[in-house]
């Protein structure tokens, strides 16, 4: 009986996890249209398959100037790098909030400046767990939001696939991911979702124990933002009524699909690469959802 009870206890963290990426997918399909209508798309043509390597060319060049600021203990220019775009993104989420609630682009913006601000302060100067997974909500959802706007379905697909792919080699294969994601651990910033095994957990006093394991699980900002960008690009891109299209359901339900895939993994004890599992499913779930509606894969 203890047993059973245990194990469920460890599948609580992941249960949860589940249901933020739930709350940020909402969140991002409710900001997909006043983001068009505040003319927030990150590219002219989301139509264009060129936008996707063009990111995947920016991740690369990203990741390693952060790898060399680590080698080189630069851990500053990481946080300070991270934190302005956390400011950036919180004021992109809080903008179209604000005006979904009817205040009109000059006040949404008046409104959204000093909360941006003020929450990435309190984040600087009290990284604690639940700080950084509400800032975490914010920014994937409006990040997921921008791109899923900016992205057509074609596009979103390709730039899913050529993530998965190299989640899997920067994991499996060259591990600097790995190396990545214990460099910035310490900066205590929001680039993953904190989910606390026991309820007096602190993530600002936590450390890793000597056998490797922490009081928290963790999970990738970018592990519910990708997932989501196709989300809301089968949504915006595909016609339909109602709040939500068949694909854009069925892409939901294959991030879940997909997230407890890499549960079953996770809860071995390795570090898995979260992107496969994850871009697999909401994929997947898309083709489901297009082909029991009868709507065109490629949109």
């Amino acid at each position: 009986m203890s047993s059973e009870k245990d194990t469920f206890r460890d599948y609580v963290p992941m249960f949860v996890m589940a249901g933020l990426i739930l709350v940020i997918q909402s969140i991002a399909l409710l900001m997909a249209s006043p983001m068009e209508d505040l003319g927030m798309r990150a590219v002219e043509n989301p139509e264009s398959t060129a936008n996707s390597l063009y990111y995947i060319g920016f991740i690369l060049v990203f990741t390693f100037l952060l790898l060399m600021a680590i080698k080189r203990n630069m851990k500053w220019v990481i946080q300070l790098t991270i934190l302005l775009a956390v400011a950036a993104t919180v004021y992109y989420g809080f903008y179209p909030l604000f005006f979904i609630l009817g205040f009109n682009e000059m006040m949404s913006n008046i409104i959204a400046i000093p909360l941006s601000i003020g929450l990435t302060a309190l984040l600087y100067k009290y990284p604690e767990w639940y700080v950084i997974d509400i800032t975490g909500i914010i920014v994937a959802a409006a990040a997921s939001s921008i791109f899923g706007i900016s992205f057509g379905i074609i596009p979103a697909i390709v730039l899913l696939s050529l993530l998965a792919i190299y989640d899997a080699i920067s994991v499996y294969k060259t591990k600097h991911m790995i190396d990545l994601a214990e460099g910035v651990m310490d900066l205590k910033l929001p680039i993953l979702f904190v989910i606390p095994k026991k309820l007096n957990y602190s993530f600002i006093k936590d450390t890793l124990k000597a056998e490797g394991e922490r009081d928290a699980f963790f999970m990738g900002l970018g592990d519910a933002v990708m997932p989501t960008v196709l989300v809301v690009s089968a949504n915006v891109f595909i016609e339909h009524s109602g709040f939500i299209s068949y694909p854009a359901l069925g892409a939901m339900i294959g991030t879940l699909v997909g997230f407890f895939a890499l549960t079953i993994f996770v809860m071995k004890g390795k570090p898995q690469a979260g992107l496969p599992f994850l871009n697999g499913g909401v994929i997947l779930g898309y083709i489901a959802g297009a082909l029991l509606s009868g709507t065109p894969i490629l949109g």
